[in-house]
Formats: structure tokens, sequence, C-alpha cells
């Protein structure tokens, strides 16, 4: 992949990466430094890497760096001292977009990158399966359960009182 065409991944993709990364990680900053290394890491095997098949490389990269930071924050946990999370136990939502949310972040992760990547980004099953190095069979019953849980916690009953 030349310069030109790098630069060219990076604005057309840029913006899908980032959604991607913040639904991962639900937080802005972090999203943000997972996407550029990613493409740190993407300019790194740029010549090893085919244009055409820049977008999926490009994916698999991102979801394989997600993986080595939550892996890394396992090991050596959180640090910042003046982050606190605060959860509210109010079942009021005030917006869909807030119970989606919601939804999304009580799935399992691998269930959670396959259906960003499917109802999201777009992708065919065989592109998610080349992403998450998995088989197209296994992406499809991936993201039939992480729907069926989202659809169990849409519909609760809690929701609704």
């Amino acid at each position: 992949m030349t310069i030109s065409e790098y630069n060219t991944l990076v604005d057309l993709h840029a913006d899908g990466l980032y959604r991607f990364m913040l639904k991962k990680s639900a937080d802005q900053d972090e999203a943000k430094d997972l996407v550029q290394e990613t493409f740190s890491k993407v300019w790194v095997k740029r010549e090893n890497v085919a244009f055409e098949k820049g977008k999926s490389y490009l994916f698999s990269t991102a979801f394989n760096t997600f993986i080595d930071y939550t892996r890394r924050q396992a090991k050596f946990g959180e640090y910042d001292e003046t982050k606190f999370e605060t959860k509210s136990e109010s079942n009021h939502h005030s917006d869909l977009k807030e119970v989606i949310e919601e939804a999304l972040q009580r799935l399992p992760d691998i269930q959670k990158t396959v259906l960003l990547l499917r109802d999201y980004e777009g992708y065919d099953y065989a592109e998610i399966g080349k992403i998450t190095d998995l088989s197209e069979s296994q992406v499809k019953v991936y993201i039939f359960r992480a729907r069926k849980e989202m659809k169990k916690y849409l519909v609760s009953i809690d929701l609704v009182i």
C-alpha cells in the first residue's frame, strides 16, 4: 500500500473505526487512543497490505488491539484514582439510544463485536469471520445470541415500569 492509499484508507474508514471502538470501550478518549494505535500498526505494516484488503485488515487490527488493551487492563488494573464509576440503579431511560447502549454493554465481548460489525458497520458474515478469526457459522451463532439477549433486555418488564 502506498502512502496516498494509506491516507485514503484513513479518510474513508477513520469515522467507522472510531464508532466501532467507541461502542466497544464506551470511553471517548480510550476509543481515540485505540484508533490511533490501530492506524499506527497499519502504518508499520502498510507495505505488506494490499489496498483492496485495507478495510478488513484495519478492522482486524482494531479488534486485536482492543483485545490486547483489555488484557493489559485486566492484568495491571486501573490506576486512575480520580476516575469513579457511578452507576445509577434507576431503570428510567429518557432515550431509546441510551437503552440500546445499556443493552449492548451487557453483551459478552465477542457477541458485542460481531453484532457491531454486522449491524453498525455492515460487514457480511464471511468478512466478520476473517476479522475475528471465527468460522462463518460461529459468527451467525454469536449474532443470533447477541440479538436474542438484546431483545430479552429491551423488552424486559423492568424497563416498562
